[in-house]
């Protein structure tokens, strides 16, 4: 890693902690490797790191599963594509942050309890996790962020449509 003015610029190859800050829960953590850092858009790729399977429902996060994510330091969200251990795309499981921090070897993102996903075949669009974000007392407490963080929502179900080809092509 180099550092800029901007903080922290990571090269291809680097290895990188990924930490999600779930506030009130525990934080999650897991060990990724960087593919593009241009100073804004950070790219990583990853594992599944959670439970051996985790059924979400509408899509299995497996052991095998590989996510490559994209976080952006001036953007509130970050979008994950996944793909299974054959490398099938299974879908896109974007979350609703405030914006990537990159220090010390730690790539830091603060989760809004929003999220939206979509099937790989694109027929699939879900809102997740409304009652969770007016649960979490943001609105009251920072209203300006609540407000960055429906906005990122909707941002991200408008690409959705096109299939996240204009948000990852820019």
């Amino acid at each position: 890693m180099t550092e800029t003015s901007g903080g922290a610029l990571a090269r291809p190859g680097d290895a990188v902690g990924v930490r999600l800050v779930k506030h009130p829960r525990p934080d999650v953590r897991y060990a990724a490797v960087v593919v593009a850092d241009d100073g804004d858009h950070v790219v990583v790729r990853a594992p599944w790191a959670g439970a051996p399977t985790r059924d979400m429902g509408f899509v299995r996060f497996e052991e095998g599963d590989l996510f490559t994510e994209h976080y952006w330091r001036s953007r509130w969200y970050s979008v994950k594509e996944v793909r299974g251990a054959d490398g099938v795309r299974k879908g896109w499981y974007c979350d609703v942050t405030r914006p990537a921090r990159l220090y010390d070897g730690t790539l830091e993102v603060h989760d809004l309890d929003l999220d939206l996903w979509l099937s790989a075949d694109g027929r699939t669009l879900l809102r997740l996790d409304e009652d969770e974000f007016l649960a979490s007392g943001l609105t009251e407490r920072d209203p300006a962020a609540a407000r960055a963080a429906w906005q990122a929502l909707d941002d991200l179900a408008e690409h959705a449509r096109d299939r996240f080809a204009a948000l990852l092509g820019s």
